[in-house]
């Protein structure tokens, strides 16, 4: 047991000095998209590939593989999902996926991420695909070209999803997303049918950057976020990083003209970081103090983003906190006027800005769109044709403009192919979280209404962000709700907030 204790910890040094590079690694990627000079992009490309390929050697090295074969059968694996066992089987895992891959292969798919960030930047700017193209072009090849390394057992983009949703297969989560959509289209309808529209011009009028920056930073403080151990700031698309155990960062963009467009991806990104600044930290660098899946991840944004963050109960406590810092535009505004335009459900052609029940189409379009490009079947250059066709068919909108179609998400920019459908099983997720959470904890809505955030915030402590990666997403969730993922909870809750505001059946 000594000699396998030994060869664990020499293990979990190595990739704890691996993590520190990857840090590094964040930290000049929030740098680039948050303060870089325009000039300074091509040696900041430099950078990162350099970087990149010192750790795919670490990630690589021979040594990793023995101490891995040396600890499968160890005792150190007898207790499924302890941390040691689940550091063991994860880092076996991404090793094996790790030396399939050229090291220049992992340096030039580096390399060209930053160039396309910074392409892209421009290319949305000037609304300009033709100027994104290219760098799209490569990045789809040289991600066509990742996935057959990697190889796959059913379809090729089943190993570029395994990055995000770790043993997740394409046709499960085509199954998930298509039921979601059944009964999604429905429930869009009888809203579309009520003819109850909220007054929507409430939202845009003025509200003062400055005010918007405090009232964000405050929710973002109350619901858990922790500002000594992480920071805000603004940039083209909202992210949220990982610099190090204690220090998260998270960033917003805002409309003076338009109050949810900060204020909930502050919420967003918040989420996020709850859940880095939640992990174990004695287990930083290694699986257990790693997020789960993207897809839990994005329970958690969504969780505190919508669930809690659009709800009645919680602008019960700040909205007379948002009344004393926007007087002019909230004075006359009933809370109920707030909260139904804050929760209007209607086609639109941003996501990040789509309400609840129509935001999963999105997903669902861009699911299907990188599928057709990593297969082939829909070549880049026709990607904005057939971005605006996919729109007009499936939510009844076309875009008059690239800057918001095909060219309004960063995520394809930057390499991120079988990223997006995270987003849609962290709306399942965060429902089947929300709804034991309601079982365990009792009333909710009334701790939310007196500004007690931290019940909540200490059960997803436990049940979720404790765990780390000694469960893959989707056994975690079913670890802690006891049914496997299910889009029925995330209906249940939509028609029961969407149902009085529109007058429809919930």
């Amino acid at each position: 047991m000594a000699d396998h204790q030994q060869i664990f910890d020499q293990l979990c040094d190595h990739y704890r000095e691996t993590a520190k590079l990857e840090n590094i690694s964040a930290l000049l990627g929030w740098d680039e998209r948050v303060l870089l000079p325009e000039n300074a992009g091509a040696y900041r490309a430099d950078q990162v590939t350099l970087l990149s390929g010192i750790i795919h050697d670490r990630n690589t090295d021979p040594r990793v593989g023995d101490w891995l074969e040396q600890l499968h059968d160890s005792p150190l694996t007898e207790e499924a999902n302890s941390p040691a066992e689940a550091t063991i089987r994860r880092l076996k895992r991404d090793y094996l996926k790790q030396v399939k891959l050229p090291k220049r292969l992992v340096e030039e798919f580096s390399h060209s991420r930053i160039i396309g960030q910074q392409t892209w930047v421009k290319a949305r700017a000037e609304d300009k695909f033709a100027t994104f193209e290219p760098i799209l072009d490569k990045l789809v090849s040289l991600s066509r070209e990742m996935a057959e390394a990697i190889g796959y057992e059913g379809e090729q983009y089943d190993a570029l999803l395994d990055f995000y949703e770790p043993e997740a297969k394409t046709a499960q989560v085509r199954q998930v997303l298509k039921t979601l959509k059944d009964q999604l289209v429905p429930l869009v309808a009888e809203i579309k049918d009520s003819g109850r529209v909220p007054n929507m011009e409430v939202l845009k009028r003025n509200y003062p950057l400055a005010q918007q920056e405090q009232l964000g930073m405050s929710a973002a403080s109350k619901i858990g976020f922790d500002f000594s151990a992480g920071r805000l700031d603004v940039t083209h698309h909202p992210f949220c990083t990982t610099i190090g155990p204690y220090d998260i960062r998270i960033t917003t963009r805002y409309d003076e003209n338009f109050f949810p467009s900060a204020f909930f991806s502050t919420l967003h990104e918040a989420g996020h970081g709850i859940y880095e600044q939640g992990l174990p930290h004695q287990w930083f660098g290694l699986p257990p103090g790693a997020a789960a899946s993207l897809g839990v991840h994005e329970s958690q944004s969504r969780l505190w983003e919508n669930i809690v963050g659009r709800s009645y109960a919680f602008w019960s406590h700040f909205y007379p906190e948002a009344k004393k810092l926007f007087p002019e535009a909230l004075s006359d505004v009933p809370i109920g006027d707030f909260h139904f335009a804050i929760n209007e459900v209607t086609p639109s052609l941003i996501r990040v800005e789509a309400d609840e029940a129509t935001y999963n189409l999105h997903i669902i379009i861009r699911f299907e769109l990188e599928q057709a490009l990593l297969s082939g079947d829909l070549q880049v250059k026709d990607l904005p044709g057939a971005w605006n066709e996919k729109y007009t068919q499936q939510l009844g909108i076309t875009p008059t403009s690239d800057a918001d179609g095909c060219l309004q998400d960063v995520h394809w920019s930057a390499g991120l192919m079988g990223y997006f459908p995270t987003y849609s099983l962290g709306n399942i997720y965060s429902a089947q979280l929300i709804e034991q959470a309601r079982e365990d904890l009792g009333d909710l809505d009334a701790m939310f209404a007196s500004g007690e955030f931290m019940p909540l915030l200490d059960w997803l402590r436990e049940n979720v962000h404790q765990l780390g990666q000694c469960y893959p997403g989707d056994q975690l969730v079913e670890r802690v709700c006891g049914d496997p993922i299910d889009s029925a909870p995330l209906i249940r809750y939509l028609r029961s907030k969407l149902g009085p505001l529109y007058g429809i059946e919930h």
